[in-house]
């Protein structure tokens, strides 16, 4: 180590005037390491993304003599249409997807600030997609290279530093992850503002027909250094905040926390590919009960949606979610109308499931020392519904029907949570 150390050393003071007192010979000696420099510049592409203040002012735009411009929104469903994706049971991720896009384009289109796209539905692409994966087929290759190589030169340059992912991700055919890489070249020609991919999580191990030991939601962002990072981050903690008061948060070891920073999720923009907010939400894993109850599933899925618009609304701190809503879900209000127990196996999942509604809201659900990964929103009465239960009934000094829901418990229900209550 000495000897190299010398050797720099005498370089340094015998080379470094020589070029001082000789410049067109170090001119020379330096040129092809500028030139690399600069054929790794040239290969840099200028982004543009779009930031927190462009989505305000969009969503706020317009005046009496102008129309405003509209926000537009990308939903993709994941996965193929008839291919690919999580099934458990009779469920198929690939379709809850879909109903989940089409709930949330709903809602979205109901507010004349949104202009809404959808990829596909459960047979086939939109004809938007299609034809453009059919025409720029080779494109998408090219634009995909062309990204990748950015990366490689920027990290090259020191001026990128690759991290990895946190959650190992299940590789997919490359004409599949061309389409996604599509979408997102899409996403940059088409001024697209924000872009949602929707998923249902799973995790391996488990049988077709026992559920697996995870559970909860999760937001994938760009990771730090990818130039939609910041505007991404904003939005998603928005969505989260609105997700998690009423559903799980993931307990995967690197989905803890609610929203996971990635490189190397295309649908995020990998390789730095796309200037609007991008994101992939795990809305749950697929063997979870309030999906796997056919009398509650499509009920669970349409108040994801609403909550992923509610949180859209409260990142443009705009009242048009609802003006009457305060409760932040579908299932309520509710009007409980019958006596509902632990033994009462005829009481509908829609009942209960707006009781463990109307539990969380009132902050006694889930019970304490629980969470709702071990207590989720599952239309069952089981042991943290009666917990609860009895602190709401300790919390109005209700009496004779500890853990049962009766007349008296159910007139209070109805007074709190039986009505819509008008936000001023």
């Amino acid at each position: 180590m000495r000897y190299i150390f010398g050797a720099i050393c005498a370089c340094t003071i015998f080379l470094v005037p020589w070029f001082m007192l000789h410049p067109e010979t170090a001119r020379i000696v330096f040129q092809p390491v500028q030139a690399v420099g600069d054929e790794l510049a040239s290969v840099i592409f200028s982004h543009d993304p779009v930031t927190v203040a462009d989505l305000q002012s969009d969503y706020n735009s317009g005046s009496l003599f102008q129309a405003p411009r509209k926000v537009r929104i990308l939903l993709v469903p994941g996965h193929e249409p008839n291919y690919g994706g999580a099934e458990y049971g009779s469920l198929k991720e690939r379709d809850m997807t879909v109903q989940l896009a089409d709930d949330l384009q709903a809602f979205l289109s109901d507010n004349p600030h949104y202009q809404v796209f959808v990829t596909r539905d459960t047979q086939s692409w939109n004809p938007i997609f299609a034809d453009y994966f059919q025409n720029n087929w080779n494109a998408i290759k090219s634009w995909e290279e062309a990204q990748k190589n950015e990366i490689q030169n920027l990290t090259l340059l020191g001026e990128f530093h690759p991290t990895g992912s946190q959650v190992q991700h299940i590789d997919v055919p490359d004409d599949v992850a061309l389409r996604i890489y599509g979408i997102d070249k899409w996403v940059d020609e088409n001024d697209i503002d924000i872009a949602i991919h929707i998923h249902f999580n799973d995790y391996p191990g488990h049988s077709s027909v026992q559920p697996g030991k995870y559970s909860g939601f999760a937001i994938y962002v760009p990771e730090g250094q990818y130039a939609n990072s910041q505007t991404t981050k904003v939005l998603a903690d928005a969505i989260e905040k609105r997700l998690e008061r009423y559903n799980a948060v993931s307990n995967f070891p690197g989905e803890i926390g609610g929203i996971v920073p990635d490189q190397d999720l295309i649908a995020v923009g990998a390789y730095n590919s796309v200037n609007a907010p991008s994101m992939l939400i795990e809305y749950s894993y697929i063997y979870e009960p309030q999906f796997t109850n056919p009398n509650l599933e499509s009920t669970a899925i349409k108040d994801l949606a609403y909550q992923t618009y509610l949180g859209l609304q409260d990142f443009f701190d705009s009242p048009d979610a609802s003006s009457t809503d305060s409760f932040g879900t579908l299932t309520l209000p509710h009007a409980w109308t019958s006596p509902t127990s632990s033994s009462a196996t005829m009481a509908s999942s829609s009942a209960i499931y707006a009781l463990q509604s109307a539990l969380i809201a009132d902050g006694d659900y889930p019970p304490a020392g629980k969470s709702l990964n071990t207590c989720p929103r599952s239309g069952k009465f089981g042991p943290c519904t009666e917990a609860a239960l009895q602190a709401f009934q300790a919390k109005y000094g209700i009496s004779g029907e500890k853990g049962v829901v009766g007349s008296k418990t159910l007139d209070r229900l109805n007074k709190l949570y039986g009505q819509v209550i008008k936000v001023i």
